[in-house]
C-alpha cells in the first residue's frame, strides 16, 4: 500500500493542476457568473466530484484562481531584482514589465474585472493577498527611497499611488482596446501602436516621479 502512495500523490497533484488550468481559462472567458463547473471538469478531464473534493465549491475555486493570478504577477516582479539597478532604470524596467505582463497574460485582466464586479468578496477571504501586496508595496517603496537618495526622484511619492498609476495606464488601454479602436479611429493593438503606448507610459511615469524627466 505504501509503495503506491507516491504515485497517488503525483496523480492527485496532476489532477489538481489540470483543474486549476481549466478553471483559469473558464473563469477568464466567462467570469464567475458565467463559468460552469461542468465545463471545467470536461476541460480538466476530471469530474465535478473531484473538483469539489480538492477545492470546495465554485466560489472557493475562483478565489484560489485569483490568488494564483496575483501570486504569479507578484512573483514575476520579484524576479526582476530591481534592487540591483539604479533607481531610474529600475522604475523603467517595472513599467515595461507591467505592460508586457498584461499583454502576455490577458486572463489576468479579465479575472480582476470579474472580481471587481463582485466587489472583491473573494479577495476579502484570502489570507495570501495581504502578504503579497505588503511585499510589493515595500519593494516599490524601497525603489522610491533609493531614487530620492540618488537625487533622481522627487520625495514624498506614495508607493501605493504610484503602483495604481502604473497599472492604470496600461490596464485601461487594454480593457478598452476594442471601443477605443473605433472611437479613436486607429488600431490600438497594432505593434506600432503598442510600442507608442509603452513609450508614452514610461514618459508619463518618469515625468511624475523624476526630478528631471
Amino acid at each position: 500500500m505504501a509503495a503506491n502512495t507516491p504515485r497517488k500523490t503525483r496523480d492527485a497533484d496532476a489532477t489538481r493542476a489540470r483543474i486549476l488550468a481549466a478553471a483559469k481559462k473558464e473563469f477568464a472567458r466567462s467570469g464567475l457568473g458565467g463559468a460552469r463547473v461542468d465545463e471545467i471538469a470536461d476541460r480538466a478531464k476530471a469530474n465535478k466530484r473531484m473538483i469539489y473534493h480538492y477545492f470546495g465549491n465554485k466560489e472557493d475555486l475562483f478565489r484560489i484562481i485569483l490568488e494564483e493570478a496575483y501570486t504569479d504577477i507578484r512573483t514575476a516582479e520579484q524576479k526582476l531584482e530591481l534592487e540591483h539597478l539604479p533607481a531610474r532604470e529600475a522604475l523603467e524596467k517595472l513599467i515595461r514589465f507591467t505592460w508586457t505582463y498584461y499583454l502576455k497574460n490577458p486572463e489576468f485582466i479579465t479575472l480582476v474585472n470579474s472580481e471587481n464586479l463582485h466587489k472583491a468578496r473573494h479577495l476579502k477571504k484570502s489570507d495570501k493577498i495581504d502578504e503579497l501586496f505588503r511585499r510589493f508595496v515595500g519593494m516599490v517603496g524601497d525603489l522610491l527611497e533609493r531614487g530620492v537618495a540618488e537625487g533622481v526622484f522627487r520625495p514624498g511619492i506614495d508607493p501605493v499611488q504610484l503602483n495604481i498609476t502604473i497599472a492604470a495606464i496600461g490596464y485601461y488601454y487594454l480593457t478598452n482596446r476594442f471601443t477605443g479602436s473605433i472611437v479613436f479611429k486607429r488600431d490600438l493593438m497594432a505593434p506600432e501602436a503598442l510600442e507608442e503606448r509603452l513609450a508614452f507610459n514610461i514618459e508619463t511615469i518618469m515625468r511624475l516621479v523624476c526630478v528631471t524627466p
